[in-house]
């Protein structure tokens, strides 16, 4: 696979002229094309919803075009829930609510909302209820099956170490729990592998929670409604992988569907996701310029931008593609550790990686940013958060979030 930027060298020198480097843009046609793509994957299940995990991306703008493709959200804290209500009007069972260890203020809110509320502890039941909140008529619970999780005997995540949801025991109890509480419309809700970029995931995923459906109904009594298989789904971040065939899995999943559930007589079970990285990664990108060179006992190329703009390579060693722009076709002939300006030396968005010769003033791209970039940032060593733009699809540009100044990072303080 070819990763082909999406600006040429041409269209980022004009943006730069009006958007100073560093800032993040996003595509919206690879978006909206994304979603789509995902819809006509499950287009056999009459209540699939995507409900786009916020924290890959939470800015109005994005969450509005996926609201225009039928989406939903996913949040997880009061300020979340806040902005969706606020600045797109999502309310209701438009909201999947999926916390852990939540705070008081985060249930009210949800609650507030009538958002479906996600329970990742049978204990949090005790809790809300504490807090004098009404049970509301749609509600889940988050269901961890432990031990590890494998595809083709190859380790994918471990769940026992993971700090969220239940047990198997634990979640058949809360749903009883719930059902007292006078629960009409009950869901499950689970996450076992992070960025599977394969297409065996979800499935394997699927047949889990299908089979304890199925169980949960021979025990108790208790039909589950919907099933949310939550994000997991990767990107192929480097050039030499594939992306996944999202058409495939939903076909995999709606075998799996029919050989478990309707052959037990389950039927209109409503399939949810909670994509992010899948939805926005591949459509966003950071755009920097080469500032400085430094040769020692490495060769150095210093950009303007820094981990405050995007901290997974700083944090996990993430892989991030950079394409020199205007020299996309030149040979590539040196090595580089390509770094920001922070005081810590994880501050590279590559290390030794080659590259076409690097001149002060060149545009990078870094690709795959859309999702866990912008919103990771932080403010270290008093550096400031970018501009966040918009490629829209009559190709013009939109600033959807200004650059942070220093009166931004002041205005906390007393």
């Amino acid at each position: 696979m070819i990763k082909e930027p999406f600006l040429t060298k041409k269209e980022v020198e004009q943006i730069a002229n009006n958007y100073p480097t560093p800032f993040h843009i996003y595509d919206e046609d690879g978006i909206r094309n994304t979603a789509r793509d995902l819809k006509k994957a499950f287009e056999w299940n009459k209540g699939f919803k995507e409900y786009f995990a916020v924290k890959a991306n939470p800015n109005p703008k994005i969450i509005n075009i996926l609201k225009q493709e039928g989406c939903g959200v996913d949040c997880a804290t009061s300020v979340e829930l806040e902005l969706v209500n606020r600045f797109c009007s999502i309310t209701g069972n438009d909201i999947m609510f999926s916390s852990n260890n939540t705070l008081e203020d985060d249930f009210r809110y949800a609650n507030k909302l009538n958002a479906i509320i996600n329970f990742d502890d049978i204990e949090l039941i005790d809790y809300y209820k504490s807090l004098n909140l009404p049970f509301l008529n749609k509600m889940c619970c988050r269901y961890n099956p432990g031990k590890t999780f494998k595809i083709n005997g190859e380790i994918m995540g471990n769940p026992e170490d993971a700090k969220f949801g239940m047990t198997k025991e634990q979640i058949i109890n809360a749903y009883i729990r719930l059902k007292e509480e006078g629960v009409k419309t009950l869901g499950i809700h689970s996450f076992l592998a992070s960025s599977q970029n394969n297409n065996e995931y979800y499935p394997l995923l699927a047949k889990q929670l299908f089979e304890l459906i199925v169980e949960i109904k021979n025990l108790t009594g208790i039909e589950l409604s919907f099933v949310n298989l939550s994000g997991g789904i990767g990107i192929p971040y480097q050039p030499n992988e594939s992306p996944v065939d999202i058409i495939k899995i939903g076909k995999d999943i709606e075998k799996i569907y029919n050989d478990v559930l309707v052959k037990n007589g389950i039927k209109n079970i409503e399939i949810y996701t909670e994509l992010g990285r899948y939805m926005l990664a591949p459509h966003g990108a950071l755009i920097t310029k080469a500032i400085h060179e430094k040769n020692t006992y490495k060769n150095y190329i210093g950009v303007d931008a820094c981990a405050t703009n995007l901290m997974r390579p700083a944090i996990y060693g993430a892989y991030h593609h950079i394409s020199v722009l205007g020299k996309e076709k030149d040979e590539k002939t040196n090595i580089y550790d390509v770094v920001g300006c922070l005081c810590e030396n994880n501050d590279k968005f590559a290390i030794d990686r080659t590259l076409p010769k690097i001149e002060k003033g060149d545009f990078l791209f870094i690709h795959d940013t859309g999702a866990h970039g912008f919103s990771m940032g932080y403010n270290y060593n008093g550096t400031l958060k970018s501009a966040e733009l918009l490629l829209k699809s009559d190709k013009s540009v939109e600033l959807i979030r200004r650059a942070e100044n220093s009166k931004d990072y002041f205005a906390t303080l007393i």
